[in-house]
């Protein structure tokens, strides 16, 4: 874990939202050690299982128009919105219903609540790179500027969409705040609780037959200090205003995360998918979406250069160590690594021998 201090931040009073969960509480731990905060007013609709530290928690629901009177009451400066969420198990998740009316009713209340507030001068917003969709046609590496082929049409995704387009409309009508969006690649670290990191946990790993799709992550550590430097005033040399993908070096085929998982997978067809995962979500096992199941059959990767030369951010893990630290975490699978890479293998050498026959076949009758 990497110290949870470091330097000033412009805002003297921060108002983060999403502090039940875990990673909101460690960003309140985090920013409230800067010796230029003078408070921090921790948001949630649910009262927090994590310690705050010094940080006021304040009870809302950012559905309400009560936000607004929190963001007067204490004079905001600073705005962290990490209440935007798919909505894994546990504090914070919740009915569907319930976890896209707080990430986009509750960021629309939270933007309108910022409109008025004649004292807000910098807002940074949590999102995903998941607003780039996925699709058989995607390209191999998005940009910040890339528009997906499809449009998200539910989900996690569709939220992110529809939050982001809030915001730009909201940096529109407030030119004076400084807004930051960071779209964040798949979170992972040991106290992840995403839905994908339940399924990484899941002792058997249910896979679209035929695909082994490219993935990237972010450790969680990282975020935490992303989110920091992005409420902060900038370097000299750099901007943290504007929509910056965030991810760690490198890319992980689904397959070697099995293998270093030591977990089996088990290749079905993507109808079967669909039904395993409607099953899982029923019992409660996982969020196991249809949006996971695209990025678990077309995967995504995206560009970081922006990253780099104009946020001013280099992560500490790549996405290897990231994706290893998780790993740690878990424990070992059911089988050793070496034995899963073995049965991965065997799948794969399947596959290729029935498309080859399949193809033979469609010569002669040709």
């Amino acid at each position: 874990m990497q110290d949870e201090g470091g330097a000033g931040l412009v805002g003297k009073v921060v108002l983060v939202t999403g502090a039940a969960r875990q990673l909101g509480a460690r960003f309140v731990r985090r920013v409230q050690r800067d010796p230029e905060v003078e408070r921090v007013i921790a948001v949630d609709s649910v009262p927090p299982p994590h310690r705050l530290g010094s940080a006021q928690f304040v009870r809302t629901d950012i559905r309400q128009s009560a936000i607004a009177r929190v963001l007067a009451e204490h004079a905001v400066d600073t705005v962290v919105h990490l209440a935007v969420t798919g909505g894994s198990s546990g504090i914070g998740g919740g009915a569907r219903s319930t976890v896209k009316e707080t990430n986009v009713i509750g960021t629309m209340q939270l933007l309108g609540a910022c409109q008025k507030s004649p004292t807000v001068r910098r807002l940074v917003v949590k999102s995903s790179t998941s607003v780039y969709g996925g699709a058989a046609r995607d390209p191999a590496v998005f940009t910040e500027t890339s528009q997906p082929k499809a449009l998200p049409a539910g989900g996690f995704a569709k939220d992110a969409s529809e939050v982001e387009g809030y915001v730009r409309g909201f940096a529109r009508r407030r030119p004076d705040v400084a807004v930051c969006v960071l779209r964040f690649a798949n979170i992972l670290g040991p106290l992840a609780d995403s839905p994908l990191a339940e399924y990484f946990s899941m002792p058997l790993m249910p896979t679209v037959l035929g695909y082994d799709p490219r993935l990237q992550f972010v450790h969680e550590d990282d975020v935490l200090d992303v989110l920091r430097l992005a409420a902060q005033e900038p370097k000299p040399g750099t901007l943290n205003s504007g929509t910056f993908n965030i991810a760690g070096d490198g890319v992980l085929l689904l397959s070697q995360c099995s293998r270093r998982l030591g977990r089996p997978t088990v290749p079905l067809l993507l109808p079967a998918v669909t039904w395993v995962g409607s099953a899982l979500r029923a019992v409660g096992v996982t969020d196991f979406s249809p949006e996971q199941i695209r990025l678990l059959t077309h995967g995504r990767v995206v560009e970081t250069t922006q990253m780099r030369e104009v946020l001013g951010f280099e992560p500490l893990y790549t996405t290897a160590e990231a994706f290893a630290d998780f790993a740690r975490s878990r424990g070992s699978g059911l089988l050793p690594p070496e034995r899963v890479g073995r049965a991965v293998d065997r799948v794969a050498g399947l596959l290729n021998v029935e498309a080859a026959v399949e193809s033979e076949a469609e010569g002669a009758n040709r």
